[in-house]
């Protein structure tokens, strides 16, 4: 079995796992958000389950914590006294311990162990003390997250030692552990000297998220941070200890990309051994020649919220409207929502000067605390129902009066149609328009907000006076919330409002990889990126430019804030001029460059740090 170290921002060279490694070999991948939706890790381990399920079979199981919740709709408990995994939960249940296994009810329905955090709380101080007794990481007494990741992470271990001992199998064992949440046995399989060979990846360091946030200059300030007084400073040192104990714990240690690499070297002290590109189960989102079909499907239905947000106030022309689109977790800086916004001031005023007639609306889909939906767009939204009702009536009405009185006609001309409207539906019509009109500009936001005045976005947004004025060229909808079939304004999924889409905008400037601009191509909607996200360098290293022309990248990392602000209004502004053709010509591109970043082929990625890893037990 040939193995070699990848090292950051090294070309792929594939060693392919063998059959009989993988059949000599139980793989375990430990994950605080497998069956448990918090973030990204959610996605990725999800998304990969049907390549990696393909590739081992049954020697593959996914490991998380039991959040009832949700385990009550995607878990599925099962016995299978023929398993490894199963007759291990059995035992730790003999042990008296909250154990579950059986299948993960997504696409590849892997092997699944769920265990219980909440069953050994009676344990906490002693396991808190040895924590502290054997790895120097003190933790707080009172830290909800942190007392459920140790109680889960103590059950964990239980796990890996049973599995290991010896008397359930002969296979060799590898541990594959994603995130400091579920880091923390790690050094403990170290300690205890199991039989279980482990790999951690950090999809994101804590500390470098926190420190993003708050240091514009923060990748050129990397080398020169001191971790332990940061991570005191923003009081997240205990959670950075784990994070640290179990990268320098790992056999081999991973990350997602070159960028995030660079990351781990000067806040964790150690190398990566391999990077891990994240990747997409394309079968999800593969709609073969429909695309365009579906575009101009969600299309029409965001047009419906966008006659019912803008229209009161004031009217433009749908047929020459563009939708731009951000989403995602609401990191102000991190994101480039700010940066998003001073680049929409300045082709606002570029279209303006221009004189183009062309409209752009920008959603902001994320989510902040609320109250509820504002009244007046539920009224709105309402109301231009009424209207449709209305005007259907009115049209079945003229029809069949229509065609009564064209049969008995000898005139060939065609009547005046006011006169087969009754005077119901002229006043029910007048009265629906004149409600629905109203002399107010459409608002920016779409919800209550509970912080109004101190939400940054909303305060950058009306500091460039992007507020929806008529003559405004860039309209602003921020839909502080993810939007959903249940949503009583857009009525449809977050999937099928990215496809009527025409353009998603993810300048990022802290971003370990970036799944939305990579489901934004998925769903043949071009993209722009920043080459400060491991996505957007991913698609500079590995792509050539003719094939990643439906993703445009901002250059984050060489440029200040001005400039990066020019270019990104730039690219939107080609994009405007683009002709009908040339967008669905890059709606093409889009899908066709999603295929790369399948499981199928990213998977070998993976491969390389198993290779590596079992090498270390040859």
């Amino acid at each position: 079995m040939e193995s070699k170290v990848q090292s950051p921002g090294a070309k792929l060279k594939i060693y392919r796992l063998t059959k009989k490694n993988i059949f000599n070999t139980l793989l375990v991948e430990v994950a605080w958000e497998v069956c448990n939706q918090v973030g990204g890790i959610y996605t990725v381990i999800r998304s990969k389950s049907p390549t990696q399920v393909n590739k081992w079979g049954d020697n593959y199981c996914v490991l998380g914590p039991y959040i009832h919740q949700y385990a009550i709709t995607e878990f599925e408990e099962i016995e299978d006294p023929s398993d490894p995994f199963y007759r291990t939960v059995k035992k730790m249940k003999e042990q008296g311990f909250d154990a579950r296994y059986g299948k993960w009810l997504v696409t590849g329905r892997p092997n699944t162990v769920l265990l219980n955090p909440f069953s050994v709380y009676d344990r906490l101080g002693s396991i808190k003390y040895a924590l502290w007794d054997h790895h120097g990481i003190a933790l707080p007494g009172e830290d909800d997250l942190l007392n459920k990741v140790i109680a889960f992470g103590y059950l964990v271990k239980i796990f890996f030692a049973h599995l290991s001992a010896g008397k359930i199998t002969p296979k060799s064992i590898l541990g594959h552990f994603h995130e400091w949440m579920a880091g923390t046995t790690i050094p403990e399989i170290r300690r205890e000297k199991m039989n279980v060979t482990t790999i951690f990846t950090t999809h994101a360091t804590l500390l470098g998220r926190y420190l993003a946030m708050n240091d514009p200059e923060f990748y050129n300030h990397l080398p020169f941070y001191d971790w332990n007084r940061e991570a005191i400073h923003f009081n997240i040192e205990a959670s950075v200890k784990i994070e640290r104990a179990a990268a320098h714990g790992s056999h081999v240690f991973t990350t997602v990309s070159d960028i995030t690499g660079r990351e781990c070297e000067y806040l964790l002290g150690r190398k990566t051994d391999h990077i891990l590109p994240n990747g997409i189960n394309i079968r999800r989102f593969t709609a073969l020649h429909e695309f365009q079909n579906l575009h101009q499907t969600y299309k029409t239905k965001i047009h419906q919220f966008v006659m019912a947000h803008f229209f009161p106030s004031y009217t433009f022309d749908l047929d020459n409207t563009i939708y731009f689109y951000t989403s995602g977790r609401f990191e102000y800086r991190n994101k480039g929502f700010d940066l998003t916004i001073e680049a929409l001031s300045r082709l606002n005023w570029k279209l303006q000067q221009a004189g183009d007639n062309i409209t752009i609306v920008m959603f902001f889909i994320t989510r902040q605390p609320f109250h509820h939906i504002n009244a007046e767009e539920l009224n709105s939204v309402a109301l231009l129902e009424e209207l449709r009702n209305s005007i259907y009536n009115i049209k079945e009405q003229i029809g069949e009066r229509l065609f009564y009185a064209a049969a008995m006609s000898k005139d060939h001309r065609l009547p005046q149609l006011n006169e087969f409207v009754e005077d119901y539906w002229r006043l029910r019509y007048r009265r629906t328009l004149q409600s629905f009109k109203k002399s107010s500009l459409p608002s920016i936001v779409t919800h209550h907000m509970i912080n109004d005045v101190e939400d940054p976005l909303l305060n950058f947004l009306r500091s460039t006076n992007l507020v929806n004025h008529p003559h405004d060229k860039v309209k602003v909808v921020y839909h502080p919330d993810f939007i959903t079939s249940t949503s009583p304004l857009f009525r449809m999924e977050y999937d099928q409002f990215v496809r009527g889409c025409h353009l998603g905008i993810f300048p990022s400037l802290y971003e370990p990889w970036g799944y939305t601009p990579l489901e934004s191509l998925a769903r043949a909607v071009p993209a722009i990126t920043s080459n400060l996200s491991g996505f957007g360098d991913y698609a500079l290293n590995h792509l050539n430019p003719v094939n990643r022309k439906a993703i445009f990248i901002v250059n984050n990392k060489s440029q200040n804030f001005d400039k990066a602000a020019n270019q990104l209004a730039n690219q939107m502004l080609h994009f405007t001029r683009l002709k009908r053709r040339e967008r669905i010509e890059l709606r093409y591109k889009a899908e066709h460059n999603s295929v790369h970043f399948d499981w199928n082929n990213l998977i070998n990625y993976y491969d390389q740090a198993y290779v590596h890893a079992l090498s270390l037990k040859s």
